[in-house]
Order: C-alpha cells, then sequence, then structure tokens
C-alpha cells in the first residue's frame, strides 16, 4: 500500500494582498500539519492574489523562483510536507503574465510550475497561454497539476494520466453559479481515468464574481474521501473557509487500471479529430 494523507484548504484570498494571503496559508500550513502527519496541502487558484485583479495583476506577479516561491518552500521545508497552490508569474519580459500552479517540496525546492492552457473570460486579457502538461514525480508517487477551466478539458486529465499522473491536484476559481459543472468534472475525471482527484476551489467574492467552494477528493471510482461541501458560514450563508485532510492508496489506481481496462482499451487511432481545431 503506497498510503498518503492530502489536505484541502478552501481559502479566501484577500483581492490584491499578497503579503496578507501568504500569512494566512502558513497558518494553515502550521495547524494542518501539528495536528497530523500530512504528504501534500493543496490550496486555490490564485490564491495570493485573488482573481479580479485586472491590470494590477502586472504589479504582483512574481519570477520563478521568487519571493512567494521561497516562502512557501520554506514552510514545506519545516513541516516536511508538498505545497501546492496557485500565483501569478512572470518571465523576464515583463508585460509576459502568466496564471501559474506551483509545487514545492519538503526539502524546501521547487519541484515545478505550470502554467494554464485553457484560460477564460477576461483571464486572456492578463495572461498569456502555457503550452506544457508536466508530470510532476515525488517521494510518494506521480502528480499532475491543473488550474480551473482546465478541468473542462478531458484531453488534460488524460494526457496526464497516459503520462503516469495516479494524482490530480486541481486548482480552481469556479464560480458558485456554476458548482454542479466543478462537482460533476471532478468525479468524471476521476472516473474516466482511474486516478485519484484532489479538487480545492476558494471561496467568496471578489468585485464582481462569488466563488463557490465545494472542495473534495475523489477517487479512482468515483468515491469522496473527504469533502468541504457542507462547510457554511453561519453568518453569510456562504461556503466557509476551512480545510479537509483524506487518506487515500495511490495502488488503488494501478488496481483499476488492470482490473477495467480503461486506458488500455484506448484506440488512439480512431481519434484524430481530437488534435484537429474546431
Amino acid at each position: 500500500m503506497r498510503e498518503i494523507t492530502v489536505a484541502l484548504v478552501q481559502m479566501k484570498p484577500v483581492l490584491g494582498e499578497p503579503e496578507e494571503n501568504l500569512v494566512k496559508m502558513s497558518d494553515f500550513v502550521a495547524t494542518i500539519a501539528s495536528q497530523q502527519r500530512v504528504d501534500l496541502i493543496v490550496f486555490p487558484e490564485l490564491v495570493t492574489s485573488g482573481y479580479e485583479l485586472g491590470v494590477r495583476f502586472t504589479e504582483i506577479a512574481q519570477r520563478v523562483p521568487g519571493p512567494t516561491i521561497n516562502l512557501m518552500s520554506q514552510r514545506a521545508n519545516e513541516h516536511g510536507v508538498y505545497i501546492a497552490f496557485g500565483m501569478v508569474t512572470k518571465e523576464k519580459v515583463e508585460s509576459v503574465l502568466y496564471n501559474s500552479a506551483v509545487l514545492v517540496g519538503p526539502d524546501g525546492e521547487l519541484v515545478d510550475v505550470y502554467n494554464k492552457i485553457h484560460l477564460r473570460g477576461e483571464e486572456r486579457m492578463a495572461f498569456r497561454e502555457g503550452y506544457k502538461i508536466p508530470v510532476l514525480e515525488t517521494e510518494f508517487g506521480t502528480i499532475g497539476l491543473l488550474l480551473g477551466w482546465d478541468l473542462a478539458f478531458p484531453e488534460v486529465a488524460r494526457a496526464l494520466a497516459l503520462d503516469g499522473a495516479e494524482l490530480l491536484c486541481v486548482m480552481a476559481n469556479w464560480e458558485a453559479s456554476a458548482i454542479d459543472e466543478w462537482k460533476t468534472y471532478l468525479r468524471a475525471r476521476a472516473y474516466e481515468n482511474t486516478l485519484f482527484v484532489a479538487g480545492v476551489n476558494r471561496i467568496g467574492e471578489d468585485v464582481t464574481l462569488n466563488f463557490g467552494g465545494e472542495s473534495m477528493v475523489v477517487g479512482p471510482r468515483g468515491t469522496v474521501y473527504a469533502s468541504l461541501t457542507d462547510e457554511v458560514d453561519p453568518g453569510t450563508g456562504q461556503p466557509a473557509e476551512g480545510y479537509t485532510v483524506a487518506r487515500i492508496d495511490l495502488d488503488e489506481v494501478r488496481r483499476y487500471r488492470e482490473e477495467l481496462q480503461i486506458l488500455q482499451a484506448r484506440q488512439p487511432a480512431a481519434y484524430r479529430a481530437l488534435v484537429r481545431k474546431y
């Protein structure tokens, strides 16, 4: 058995205040790690900045590595845990920004960065699309990173599964009005690729958008191992901040893939239309 413990942090970032958000993230890491042994902690998309920043993303964006990644790497090292989180990154050319997912490890080093491929709505005005779908090797297994709308495109999860991913970490800013879509996609990606999906969605409002939470860990056969679907702020009736922890066995991925033969039964020669522009 390859059992690991995954923690999901359903957080409300303060718009445009990265220092404040990093303090809150550090507090969550310390709290979670002090209560149990945990292997991976996952935060939402753009958790250091908030979502509706427009041109202000340019002010907050950082290079890789940079101060934010260095700080979270230090936190990962202090607590012996992997940490995945979303932030705005930039190239040496100041105007080239990415909506990125970062993974840092318990050795205090950057594992890798994934730049979001599928940009939606106003994201297209702020960010450049990524073009690589990396699989990340960790001490406990192979994982993939997705951001927000990437989840709606089965090609991303399937590419990661075919490259060996056993766990997908999905970091999102998914709107409350489409929360059923979010929950359906999480289970669908787990089912169709026979792997674990850890989906973390932020809560709260920015300027015009309201985000729906409903973070959860889903297993290869659609089992929900942990969720924050019932966490509600009694004062507002809206989804509440918090975290949940799931204990999962990554060996189940191989077992179910051998049993169900979903990936083995693929017929790639018949799928030529998948790489054709619509």
